[in-house]
């Protein structure tokens, strides 16, 4: 669990580093869930940020966690997002796998999705994880990791 004074001297490292890119947001701390402090940004323009696919996201995210790793000892999480990105993207995903599985388990024929990152992939598995009908399995050497949704034998 995050202390106080952890809690602290986070949020005031976040906010230095969004000043120093001149971007003007809006931060949002939520409070920690177990080792994890959920970070929002607001932003009129967040593509920048957001970047192709949320690759910037993923990058800004990897970044405050390197600079955060050097002021603070404890073992934790940020989990930042922007405009609510991560979210949407979540929900897409979940309902990308449901829409898939349900072709699959119809037609009895495997289906190969596009490339994705290994936390896209993530969501993915877990979402069809409780399907009798179809299994998933990701094939393929990043970045062209994909998965492939089958039948179930």
């Amino acid at each position: 669990m995050l202390s106080q004074s952890d809690f602290e001297k986070i949020k005031e490292t976040v906010k230095e580093f969004f000043e120093k890119t001149t971007f003007e947001v809006e931060i949002e701390f939520q409070s920690p869930q177990d080792q994890t402090l959920p970070i929002n940004i607001k932003i009129d323009e967040p593509q920048i940020l957001i970047g192709e696919g949320g690759q910037t996201l993923v990058e800004i995210q990897h970044l405050l966690k390197a600079i955060l790793k050097r002021k603070i000892s404890d073992s934790f999480f940020i989990d930042l997002d922007i405009n609510g990105y991560k979210k949407k993207k979540i929900e897409y995903l979940k309902e990308l796998a449901r829409t898939v599985a349900d072709e699959v388990g119809i037609t009895k024929k495997e289906k190969i999705l596009s490339p994705m990152p290994a936390y896209e992939r993530r969501i993915i598995h877990l979402e069809l994880a409780g399907r009798s009908d179809v299994t998933t399995e990701s094939i393929g050497q990043e970045p062209e990791r994909r998965i492939v949704i089958s039948p179930y034998p």
